[in-house]
């Protein structure tokens, strides 16, 4: 019996030492020309243009599990929170909020050292989307759609299994067009309007190599 559970706790420990897990924060600069292209042909009386690149917040977590010393596959998620407001004419106030979930399957190239690690990679995942808009009174949207990823990162020790996070990623995501019970987000604008964005994006945070 004892070493039956002596040899369970020698997997685990092997199992534990391939696993990383990171998490942080970042900003992403977002393109998104159909929700731009809405906004400013039909709510920037106040001069508030959306630019071609505006930025967003984005909170990460990842974690990945090593087939061998350079190859690694994990999960990432990723939440972006996006917002604009702007005068619309007569005294009244345009406000547009979304998140967008991004959960990704991702894979690595992993480059080892002595207390650092490289990675290059990427994935593929679902993007969930959930928009608030207000004009006279707020309407929910939402979308389901799928995106893509391209990430390099490197990890730095700090100490023990502590390990300092800088990441930037490329980001093409489609989680197509949100719409309510009421019909899609501007369905009666002569836009044909979706989420589609390509982003780039800065990203710290820290990391635990178990």
């Amino acid at each position: 019996m004892k070493k039956i559970i002596f040899a369970v706790l020698i997997s685990v420990s092997i199992i534990y030492s391939q696993v990383d897990i990171s998490g942080g924060m970042g900003i992403n600069f977002v393109s998104s020309p159909s929700l731009k292209d809405y906004i400013n042909g039909n709510y920037n009386q106040g001069g508030e243009k959306l630019n071609a690149f505006s930025s967003s917040v984005e909170f990460f977590g990842e974690i990945t599990y090593s087939l061998n010393s350079n190859f690694e596959l994990g999960v990432d998620y990723g939440l972006s929170i996006f917002s604009y407001n702007s005068s619309s004419g007569n005294g009244g106030i345009y406000d547009l909020n979304y998140t967008m979930q991004k959960p990704t399957l991702v894979a690595y190239y992993v480059i080892p050292g002595e207390g650092y690690k490289f990675k290059f990679g990427g994935g593929a995942g679902i993007r969930m989307i959930d928009l608030d808009e207000k004009i006279i009174v707020e309407q929910n949207y939402s979308s389901t759609g799928y995106g893509f990823l391209a990430r390099a990162e490197g990890h730095t020790k700090l100490g023990g299994d502590v390990y300092a996070y800088v990441g930037t990623d490329l980001r093409y995501d489609m989680p197509g067009k949100p719409e309510n019970d009421n019909g899609k987000l501007a369905e009666n604008s002569s836009y044909d309007v979706n989420l589609n964005t390509f982003s780039w994006g800065i990203k710290l945070g820290v990391s635990l190599f178990l």
